[in-house]
């Protein structure tokens, strides 16, 4: 039961906000009593806490399971991108800054967290890009690490980037082409021109 109400939780907070979310919501969506959430959860900033922990938890294992298949490091940066965008469901509801806003002492210890996991990830794509020759090795890789975690980070203010004019899906392919351009050597560069082609080309189909 803990976990079916953590993955409900999940959906309802990533598509509905945080602050939006009551327990009530949780308990309708699936059919049982409030009063069962609490046994389990006795306060909503307890649930919000175990909710981004599970959450965490979840995405940090189908990265690690993507890395571990070593893929073209350009390849691995895109399908990266489509695991995360489909774990947290495009983000419609701003979860990051809503979590910095009601919940800071939720949304500082994730943040480490996130950095921690994103480090780890791009500094072994940065060294074997560098490695396979696809990307430049002329910054140092604890730089561009930090950078791209600072603007994953910064395209998820709404107020900066409004959602009428910048979809999360479009954010975050611009953002990533904006990176892989900075970083790719030409033999980089060529393969990320064969990939957006490919991927243009399903997306016509």
């Amino acid at each position: 039961m803990k976990e079916d109400i953590l993955k409900n939780a999940a959906d309802l907070f990533l598509r509905l906000g945080f602050k939006s979310v009551t327990m009530d919501d949780i308990a309708q969506q699936m059919a049982i009593s409030k009063k069962t959430i609490y046994a389990h959860f006795s306060t909503k900033t307890k649930l919000v806490m175990a909710t981004v922990d599970y959450l965490i938890k979840e995405i940090e294992q189908g990265i690690t399971v993507l890395s571990a298949k070593k893929l073209n490091p350009i390849v691995e940066s895109y399908e990266m991108k489509k695991f995360a965008m489909q774990m947290l469901k495009n983000e419609k509801s701003s979860p990051q800054f809503q979590l910095k806003k009601y919940y800071p002492e939720v949304y500082y210890p994730l943040r480490d967290k996130q950095f921690e996991i994103v480090q780890r990830i791009v500094i072994d794509n940065l060294e074997r890009g560098i490695t396979t020759g696809h990307y430049k090795g002329d910054i140092p890789i604890s730089f561009v690490s930090r950078i791209y975690f600072v603007g994953m980070l910064g395209i998820k203010d709404k107020n900066l980037f409004p959602e009428d004019e910048y979809s999360n899906a479009k954010l975050m392919d611009y953002f990533l082409r904006y990176h892989l351009n900075s970083i790719c050597t030409e033999k980089g560069l060529n393969t990320l021109d064969e990939l957006i082609k490919s991927n243009k080309q399903k997306n016509e189909i």
